[in-house]
């Protein structure tokens, strides 16, 4: 099994956060999103992954010349084979896939960076493929799926009149890697573009109407990364599963003075908590120190500083200090508030 996760984005919603570290690589509850998604796919189809194809943007599109280390790392930790292409283009999600061409073979899971999700279902690899969905509220604003006798039958995207509340979350089981190639290649030359790019949602179209049976994958969680907001929320609810599942993410070196931690949280190593009441739902990045604050429900990333500080649904990033009295904040790498 194989892993493609087109992640060529610059996450331009999620700045200033993403103009460091891109986003697929923001750590949330101690890891980046991306290893995650991988962990949490790898847990639902029970398979061995034997590749992890990764398709990142250019380094002058903001990713970092060390990102594809890092992803050959995350690769390498769950015991697959790790590779790194690049799109230097944004033509679409099809495109995004194609940019991983020598990769595509067999069966697959392609995956978009920019989600999370928790599943107790079991991947149906029968099948020749499967659409992770999500029950949402406003369906109008989301491609969705129709089912009959537990089969996909259409594909709407965002339906001005109700036709179903299934919506498709970005990750997709193709039992043929070789025959989804071969569709987003008949995409490509013959300029079958639309909006401007070329569509995943059109090669799927294609495959079901030359027979293929796609099933639905339901989830019971689905996470958003995109804004500040979200990504925040995200935080707190992985922390609240983690904590469910009965694991400990609070570094035994953390140094606690007449302070507390009020569960579930994160917080990583060589941390210096000191008059400080911290949680629930915070993680706090490795190397960081607090002082005199009280944080709720907030994601801080690794090398702060936070001092004298009242804080609840905010987002900190990498090496920033921040000493105040503002409670809702966004602040970037490298940023000070003081």
């Amino acid at each position: 099994m194989k892993i493609i996760v087109p992640m060529a984005g610059i996450g331009s919603r999620l700045r200033p956060h993403t103009l460091t570290v891109p986003k697929p690589l923001t750590v949330i509850a101690g890891k980046p999103i991306v290893q995650r998604l991988v962990e949490d796919i790898a847990s639902v189809i029970d398979e061995k992954i034997d590749e992890i194809a990764f398709v990142v943007g250019t380094t002058a599109k903001g990713f970092p010349s060390d990102t594809r280390d890092k992803l050959l790392k995350i690769a390498e930790k769950l015991g697959a084979k790790g590779s790194v292409y690049i799109q230097k283009d944004a033509l679409g999600t099809a495109h995004a896939i194609y940019c991983a061409k020598e990769s595509l073979g067999g069966p697959c899971v392609v995956a978009y960076a920019d989600t999370l999700f928790k599943a107790d279902f079991t991947l149906n690899t029968k099948a020749d493929g499967a659409i992770w969905v999500s029950k949402v509220e406003n369906p109008s604003a989301f491609g969705v799926v129709k089912l009959e006798d537990g089969i996909i039958t259409d594909f709407v995207e965002k339906p001005k009149k109700f036709v179903s509340d299934l919506a498709i979350i970005g990750i997709y089981y193709f039992k043929d890697g070789d025959k989804l190639l071969s569709e987003i290649q008949y995409l490509i030359d013959n300029n079958l573009k639309e909006n401007n790019e070329y569509q995943l949602t059109n090669v799927l179209e294609s495959l079901k109407q030359q027979g293929a049976k796609f099933v639905p994958g339901k989830v019971n969680a689905w996470m958003d990364c995109g804004k500040k907001d979200p990504t925040v929320d995200t935080n707190k609810q992985t922390l609240k599963f983690e904590h469910e599942a009965g694991n400990n993410l609070v570094a035994d070196d953390v140094v606690l003075d007449n302070s507390e931690i009020i569960q579930p949280c994160f917080i990583g190593k060589n941390v210096v908590l000191k008059n400080t009441k911290i949680g629930p739902y915070v993680s706090i990045g490795k190397n960081s120190s607090v002082e005199n604050s009280t944080i709720t429900n907030s994601l801080i990333q690794k090398d702060v500083k936070i001092y004298n500080a009242t804080l609840d649904n905010a987002m900190i990033g990498n090496h920033a200090k921040y000493n105040g009295e503002f409670t809702s904040v966004s602040i970037g790498d490298y940023s000070e508030l003081t």
